[in-house]
């Protein structure tokens, strides 16, 4: 049987376990895939601690997990365009994919490029449909200024630089350990915390045409008071905050598709858009894994590789 992170009640660190499961039956339109990496997200955090119970209620046991990259193992009968032995990515809805084997409906598939590694195959689905939802939201054109919260972080990597791809002139709030990261992707660094104001002020001379928030409601704000107008303003988390000033709170589930994120991967893929991994665990280090991220001062993504 096939081992899976999985926990019984919403809690810290502690109540992560590793156990063997038991998969799904096999639907016709199913596919079995060997997991190779399958990357780890804040939210899912959120959800352990129960923090998002109105929002994501868990049933427990619960899994862990979307992202997800791997070879097919077995196909339903209905299955076309995936065979056994085929390198794949993708997602799962059901919260399965911290796994070591998972069942996945086939849509929820695309083939793996062969220049992506498994590592960023694996941790691609979240960050990259969020990516394309925050910078679509915001409608840029080629010169625009935007600025980034959290542009660091493992979905903000990823903004800054589809941001780039579309010709936007982008300033990014991160720490100074992560500005030369920044800088070598073509992004303006600024300092986060007091002052911050100023500083991206002076990093803006000629305005600011979009703002885009990874971290929270005192970005949304911080924005409102850099006369960015609602509609340009987008945010991934803080929803309430968005509701209140009419800015918009698109996120992973408005852009989540296969074409989506095969337009990601391509762009991984051919070197345009880098996927930071900033560590990877055993399945059995998944609470350590979960402490680094928590911490909060990662620059990409962390993966656990089954």
């Amino acid at each position: 049987m096939p081992r899976a992170v999985q926990f019984d009640e919403y809690g810290g660190l502690d109540v992560l376990t590793v156990r063997e499961i038991e998969l799904p039956e096999l639907g016709k339109e199913d596919v079995r895939v060997e997991v190779r990496a399958a990357g780890i997200n804040p939210g899912e955090a959120s959800i352990r601690k129960g923090l998002l119970h109105d929002r994501w209620p868990a049933t427990f046991p619960s899994g862990q997990g979307s992202d997800l990259a791997g070879v097919v193992a077995e196909v339903g009968i209905d299955v076309e365009g995936f065979a056994p032995g085929d390198e794949v990515l993708g997602w799962s809805w059901d919260r399965s994919s911290q796994a070591e084997e998972v069942v996945v409906p086939a849509e929820q598939l695309i083939a793996k490029p062969a220049d992506l590694s498994w590592e960023a195959a694996g941790a691609l689905h979240v960050v990259g449909v969020t990516a394309f939802a925050a910078v679509r939201a915001v409608d840029i054109s080629a010169g625009d200024t935007v600025v980034v919260s959290a542009a660091a972080g493992g979905v903000g990597t990823v903004v800054v630089q589809l941001l780039k791809v579309r010709g936007a002139n982008v300033v990014g709030l991160a720490s100074e350990d992560h500005h030369d990261w920044l800088r070598a992707k073509g992004v303006t660094p600024v300092t986060y915390g007091e002052g911050v104001m100023g500083r991206i002020l002076e990093a803006t001379p000629d305005g600011i045409d979009a703002f885009i928030d990874l971290f929270g409601p005192e970005y949304v704000e911080l924005a409102v008071q850099l006369d960015v107008p609602p509609a340009k303003i987008e945010t991934i988390i803080a929803y309430e905050k968005a509701q209140e000033v009419g800015a918009k709170s698109e996120g992973s589930a408005d852009a989540t598709s296969p074409e989506v994120l095969g337009e990601m991967a391509e762009l991984v893929a051919l070197g345009k858009i880098e996927i930071p991994i900033a560590a990877t665990y055993p399945l059995d280090e998944v609470r350590e894994a979960f402490q680094q991220l928590e911490d909060r001062h990662t620059l990409g993504k962390i993966v656990l590789v089954p």
